[in-house]
């Protein structure tokens, strides 16, 4: 039987309906089908599965959400951790690293193993985790989990192998790092306070060990209690009962006294000899009001109290501001001697930390900065200046700065692009920052030998567009452009753009750059596309505005044979519209009953304006309203340099403009371009008027009833001698018959108070996802139902056909073309897809005078499911690039001797294919189905259908090991290759276990093997499915731990060292061990080995430079110690010698003594 269906499924295929595309055509999911062609295609493929695999390459932005901070001062390396278990470690630029915990807990806290290279994280599950930091992907060494307490709080002292854990209970536990075992010696609550206490103390909220006897150790509790704990004694020294809850407590360098930080906005200062009640009380934002009492003031969260060896000590807060200064931002208070410097924060603060010279904490930490971590952003301040500027960031931190709406991905760009677009960006940096080089500088990281120029494009709500420089895995800010800029300001609550998108009118839906011309289109939320030029002049320059009318009319009546004898296709000429025709809101605009009509959703600049280098705005095209209908959004567009052409389509119909004669050149339906080869029977029906969705990148609309989907008339074509007019030479819904509404006039779909701010980049009816009708945004991030059945034969009423995707190029427009010619591949939602052959003038004085003329509709192929992309290959299977014009500044000096001409660069299908004669492959890849066809012949060569269950959500024809495939990316989070031309699968993935709206919007593949998306808000996540770059990935990436020696502890003195108390000669082995304290119960934590033990991790992790490193500092070490060992002696010797010397003195001094003398 199976043998039979292959032979059905090659006789369907290469029968003559197969060209047309029928539905039935194709095999069963999963299995190309190839059939007999004219033309035997001998293409060697050289890609098999083993070239792919798929991997997370790098994570850029800022982290989501962020939880927790810690810093490393002797490798100066920065961690922040985040409520979705992400750990992001930071160091010099380059330095990068993301881990993920797998429960996926928030991060509670972090500590650095200091000078180790291993980080230990608390997560909100209880469990506590040993990284090891000493490989560039950093992996989980071992797990604690605790089963009957909440940890609240960590501490782990410089060079100490036991970690202290405070538990919600009040009770401290110790944790063997190299084990991960917990010790037996606990401090349990109720001994750490005093019998008599009737109440419980609360949640530990502080633990540290005493900077002059790391044998005592500090406890706080939620309550105000707190103990000095006795670690030897096991007995507490001191209890302090203070009647405000505390938040963090700050030791003074020499162990005498510490800071507490309370919920009333107070710091206390707190003396050893007298712990009866604080030397001093502060409110530094408390006030004495009138009636005499103090203002009442937030909590100051955290406190640091740093010395300095040479001036006065800081004392940095966060909170603690007074309650009735309503509206005031987020506060860092530094205080320095007398003076007090308050720095307001855009976000809230999260967590901040001072950063010191040294890491001993008895020794004067002479603090040089402070990182403080926000909701939305890294800042570190420069302490070592008065007026303490930030250090300029030199991570991408700032992606979300306005939320993303969409991305572009560019690889093996033009190499002098990045320098040109960094030049110009650099004009228009901020000032005012330190002038010291960023701190946080550890690891190390080298540029590899597998990189090549990559630029990322994002474009946001607020209009601006990004270009950031991606090659060698790192990120950074080339230029910024802001759409905005092209059109005048709309008035606050009132004007045509509020009426469309209350919020965000200028959001960026889609971008289109051809990096060799660059020439750059943007499309916006406000059905616009503004088309830019580069320059690295500035000018004065006037913009140039076309509005198309382009609407279908839902009270026409359709009928299969109405289009059959009048093929609309414009050839420009006494019907082309004026250039700069305009349609200002004049009281003409809009009818009696206040239906706006033939007006855009914006206004453009009307004037001269001066634009700096960078990209100049030449040409801004706007869609109109048209009766009281908003224009719908723009769901595909195409730009070609060569040809001077912009393609755009919506679900209502196709327009086509000439950009370099300022013209539109076509503007109908989707209806009227099949002319008689409409493949689909159309139904006719009564008229009737459903409201029209606004929903787009901002929104979904939340009435879920259904959309007048109808296929239509174009409401501008002029069916007079075969021609289409202009859209605004003949507005031809004028004298039509209105609807009656009501007295309130035309509604709109309205923003809810429940809406989120931020919506999808393509329209519903280009995407055709269903939302079910909620009002939460998680509901309507994670829902994917699909809302049409697979099966395209037939069309339903409510069906309106979208131009889903559109491209220039040099093909065959109909079977019997001889040599190739301009065409437009025109793709539907409807799986169908259009060629319309154009010919366009070659002579450069020609092309701008003579009209470009467009024939009729060329070939009608059809696929499964809404048409997502194109390809074109030549008869040896390579790619065939558009042509595009090699980019000359339009605002350069005239050269008289060197008049400036157009230079094209043409990649003809019949060029290379001598052997194999004239043709080209085209490769078409819809929701569904892939499919591969010979053309001018027209035959389908390959099928494959992609998916049954789900939809494609992104494709693209990529060049990866020197070849060719066709990626693929599905709503349910596979990620797919396939061969070219034979669309056999290489590779299928699993990738994401459920794909929410903002990945779908974002995700985008590019040559190399590579893909991006938005893995959050805040945050591009890199990803690679080449075998090639995950090789070369420990290459790429940076080192997170370099070999540093521990800096010495400062000389202590000889009398201060023998009189000073005895800290170091604490030996917390001896307490703690196991031998000791014996064993902790075992129910009360669990053990969870990682992914090898730490010696099998270095090992695994480093290579023989790395063994070599580590020999060199345990040698230096080793000498270091024997060093000291020498002045230990030499020091016992010269003591010894005063002590003989002084008891040789008092012997002679007291040899003649009588015994009654002394």
């Amino acid at each position: 039987m199976k043998k039979f269906r292959k032979v059905l499924d090659g006789l369907t295929t290469s029968s003559p309906g197969g060209t047309i595309g029928s539905p039935s055509c194709g095999s069963a999911a999963g299995t190309p089908t190839a059939a007999p062609t004219p033309k035997e295609i001998d293409v060697q493929e050289t890609l098999v599965s083993e070239n792919f695999q798929l991997c997370k390459t790098v994570r850029h932005g800022f982290p989501y959400q962020p939880t927790a901070l810690a810093f490393d001062p002797v490798q100066k390396i920065l961690a922040i951790g985040s409520r979705s278990g992400g750990v992001r470690i930071l160091g010099r630029p380059g330095v990068d690293c993301y881990c993920q915990h797998e429960s996926g807990a928030a991060v509670l806290q972090l500590q650095f193993l200091i000078n180790e290279g291993a980080l230990v994280t608390a997560c909100a599950d209880d469990t506590l985790h040993l990284w090891n930091l000493r490989q560039r992907r950093p992996a989980v060494l071992h797990s604690l989990k605790f089963n009957r307490e909440r940890i609240t709080f960590c501490h782990l002292p410089f060079q100490s192998k036991w970690l202290y854990v405070g538990t919600e209970r009040g009770n401290t536990h110790i944790v063997n790092i190299e084990s991960f075992i917990l010790s037996g010696y606990v401090i349990m609550w109720n001994k750490a306070i005093e019998l008599s206490t009737k109440t419980h103390p609360g949640p530990v909220v502080h633990l540290s060990d005493s900077p002059k006897d790391e044998g005592k150790l500090l406890i706080g509790f939620e309550s105000g209690t707190i103990v000095q704990w006795d670690l030897r004694g096991k007995k507490a020294d001191f209890r302090i009962y203070y009647d405000e809850a505390i938040h963090s407590v700050g030791w003074h360098h020499e162990g005498k006294q510490f800071m507490c930080s309370h919920s009333d906005g107070s710091l206390t200062m707190w003396n050893l000899r007298n712990t009866t009640k604080p030397f001093q009380v502060t409110f530094p934002h408390g006030k004495i009001q009138k009636d005499g009492r103090k203002e009442s003031c937030k909590p100051i969260l955290k406190v640091e109290y740093k010395t300095c060896r040479n001036s006065e000590p800081f004392i940095i807060f966060s909170g603690g501001l007074s309650y009735d200064k309503a509206g005031r931002r987020p506060t860092l208070t530094i205080m320095h001697g007398k003076a007090i410097t308050v720095l307001e924060m855009d976000y809230p603060i999260v967590e901040f930390m001072a950063l010191c010279e040294t890491p001993y904490n008895n020794e004067v930490q002479e603090p040089y900065a402070v990182v403080v971590l926000l909701e939305k952003d890294l800042i570190v301040v420069d302490l070592t200046q008065s007026n303490f500027p930030v250090f300029e960031n030199p991570y991408p931190m700032d992606v979300h700065e306005s939320p993303v709406t969409c991305t572009a991905y560019f690889a093996e760009c033009p190499p002098d692009i990045i320098p040109i677009l960094y030049s110009i960006g650099a004009k228009h940096k901020k000032t005012g920052y330190s002038q010291k080089e960023w701190p946080i500088a550890g690891g190390t990281w080298t540029l590899g030998s597998h990189t090549y120029p990559e630029i990322i494009i994002t474009g946001h709500a607020d209009g601006s567009i990004k270009f950031w420089d991606a090659s060698a895995i790192t990120l950074q800010m080339l230029y910024k452009l802001k759409t905005s800029k092209a059109f005048e300001k709309p008035k606050q609550g009132e004007g045509r753009a509020a009426e469309l998108v209350e919020e965000d009118p200028f959001a960026v839906q889609m971008v289109n750059w051809c990096p060799q011309s660059r020439i750059f289109c943007v499309v916006g939320i406000s059905a616009h596309i503004i088309l830019y030029r580069f320059s690295k002049y500035d000018a004065n320059t006037q913009i140039v505005s076309l509005e198309v009318r382009l609407q279908c009319e839902s009270e026409d009546v359709i009928s299969p044979s109405e289009n059959e004898n009048n093929p609309c296709f414009t050839e420009s000429g006494p019907h082309s519209p004026q250039p700069h025709q305009q349609h200002p809101p004049s009281p003409g605009s809009r009818t009696p009953e206040g239906i706006k009509d033939s007006i855009p959703c914006l206004k453009v600049k009307d004037r001269m304006v001066r634009v700096p280098p960078g990209y100049q705005a030449e040409l801004v095209i706007q869609l109109l309203w048209v009766d009281g209908e908003p224009p719908q959004q723009i769901t595909s567009l195409d730009v070609n340099s060569a040809y001077g052409l912009l393609a755009f389509g919506n679900c209502n119909g196709l327009a086509v403009v000439d950009y370099l004669q300022k013209t539109i050149l076509l503007c109908m339906s989707t209806l009227d371009m099949y002319g008689a080869a409409d493949p689909y029977q159309r139904l006719t029906r009564s008229p009737r008027r459903n409201r029209q969705s606004t929903s787009g990148l901002t929104e979904l609309s939340d009435n879920q009833q259904s959309i007048d989907m109808e296929r239509s008339k174009s409401p501008t074509s002029d069916h007079v001698n075969g021609h289409c007019t202009s859209p605004t030479s003949q507005p031809c819904s004028a004298g039509k018959p209105r609807v009656p509404m009501g007295p309130e006039g035309p509604r709109l779909t309205r923003r809810g108070p429940g809406r989120p701010p931020f919506r999808k980049a393509q329209s519903a009816a280009c995407m055709e996802i269903s939302l079910p009708v909620s009002h939460t945004e998680e509901s309507r991030e994670n829902s994917f139902s699909r809302s049409r059945s697979s099966s395209v034969s037939s069309i339903d009423r409510d069906t309106k056909e979208a131009i889903t995707t559109l491209q220039f190029g040099e093909s065959y427009g109909r079977k019997n073309d001889a040599v190739p010619t301009p065409c437009l591949w025109v793709g539907t939602s409807l799986g169908v897809v259009l060629l319309i052959p154009m010919s366009i003038p070659t002579d450069q004085e020609e092309r701008m005078e003579e009209p470009v003329t467009i024939g009729p509709s060329g070939a009608v192929l059809m696929l499964k499911g809404s048409v997502l992309r194109f390809g074109f290959l030549d008869c040896m299977g390579a790619l065939i690039q558009s042509p595009y014009e090699v980019w000359r500044d339009p605002n350069a000096p005239e050269d008289p001797d060197r008049p400036r001409k157009r230079k094209l660069v043409h990649f003809s299908p019949s060029s290379s294919q001598d052997t194999c004669g004239d043709g080209h492959l085209a490769v078409v890849c819809s929701e569904r189905q892939a499919k591969v066809f010979l053309m001018p012949s027209q035959s389908c060569l390959f099928v494959h259908n992609i998916t049954e269950s789900s939809f494609v959500l992104r494709a693209d024809v990529v060049s990866v090991s020197n070849s060719v495939c066709l990626a693929c990316f599905c709503a349910n989070g596979h990620v797919m290759t396939l061969s070219l031309p034979s669309l056999r699968p290489l590779m299928d993935i699993n990738y994401l276990p459920l794909t929410d709206m903002r990945i779908a919007r974002t995700f985008c593949f590019t040559n190399g093997g590579q893909a991006l998306y938005l893995s959050s808000p805040t945050e591009i996540q890199r990803i690679t499915y080449s075998q090639e770059m995950c090789d070369n990935l420990q290459e790429m990436l940076g080192e997170l731990f370099t070999p540093i020696e521990t800096p010495e502890a400062q000389n202590r003195g000889f009398l201060k060292g023998f009189f000073g108390g005895n800290a170091n000669t604490f030996d917390r082995e001896e307490l703690f061990g196991e031998a000791a304290a014996g064993k902790a119960s075992r129910s009360l934590a669990q053990h969870i080995p990682g992914q090898g033990g730490m010696e099998g991790m270095k090992v695994a992790a480093s290579g023989a430079v790395g063994e070599l490193a580590r020999a060199r500092i345990a040698l230096d070490e080793r000498g270091q110690r024997l060093g000291e060992l020498e002045e230990r002696t030499a020091l016992m010797m010269t003591s010894a010698e005063t002590f003989s010397k002084h008891a040789h003195e008092l012997m002679l001094k007291c040899k003649d003594k009588k015994w009654y003398q002394f």
